[in-house]
């Protein structure tokens, strides 16, 4: 239950305060100023210009924390239209007894159908169970940021996936928090462009390492494209 107060104008001018209480639950409240903000920031976006990145994506270097990377296949045109972003870039990177699969997908502008795709609602879509949500602090330039650290199977194979939200002088790991924060960018920043980055490792802890030393440097790698 909810308390809820309201000053009204009564008789001669005065404020009057009126408390009420709803029954709607907390979550339900929730879910429904999530629902506002993404429709809130679709409307909004309709007539906004897409923005460019000031470096391109394949001008992330292929040398990283002891990585190097080479290009992965083109995706498939069924793949685009699902994933629809105004660029990409797909590596692998390697190192002696380790590979990472690197994949970046951004989006110069944000409309209904258009935003970006969660791996928390993709990998199960493409046969992999998700048995562990966690988080992990990454460090870059002084700073810590968390991000997202899953733990994928599927057939006997598993594996580490890495990812979070990326854009102008922003990091942030939960899906939700990026629509609400979305609205107030395409309202008072006139921008919606962002970035997924998305990291995949085996499930071995020194692994999971290299993976945190990649992404520390990949998060100021992509923070160059935006300028920022």
């Amino acid at each position: 239950m909810v308390d809820w107060e309201i000053a009204v104008q009564g008789h001669a001018g005065k404020l009057v305060n009126i408390r009420f209480t709803s029954r709607i639950p907390w979550h339900v409240i929730g879910t429904l100023l999530l629902l506002s903000a993404t429709l809130a920031a679709s409307k909004l976006t309709s007539n906004r210009k897409p923005e460019s990145l000031v470096q391109p994506l394949d001008t992330i270097s292929r040398q990283i924390a002891g990585f190097t990377g080479t290009e992965n296949p083109d995706l498939s045109a069924g793949v685009l239209g699902e994933l629809k972003p105004t660029s990409y870039l797909s590596r692998t990177y390697r190192k002696p007894g380790l590979q990472a699969d690197l994949f970046i997908a951004y989006y110069a502008q944000q409309r209904a159908g258009e935003s970006m795709h969660s791996p928390k609602h993709c990998l199960p879509g493409a046969g992999w169970e998700i048995w562990d949500y966690g988080s992990l602090d990454v460090k870059s330039n002084e700073r810590s940021y968390t991000i997202n650290n899953y733990a994928i199977a599927n057939s006997g194979q598993r594996l580490r996936v890495l990812y979070w939200y990326q854009s102008k002088g922003r990091i942030i790991a939960s899906e939700y928090a990026g629509k609400i924060l979305l609205a107030r960018d395409a309202l008072f920043q006139n921008s919606t462009a962002a970035s997924i980055v998305r990291l995949i490792v085996p499930d071995q802890p020194a692994a999971l390492e290299s993976a945190r030393d990649l992404a520390s440097e990949l998060i100021n790698q992509v923070r160059r494209s935006f300028g920022d």
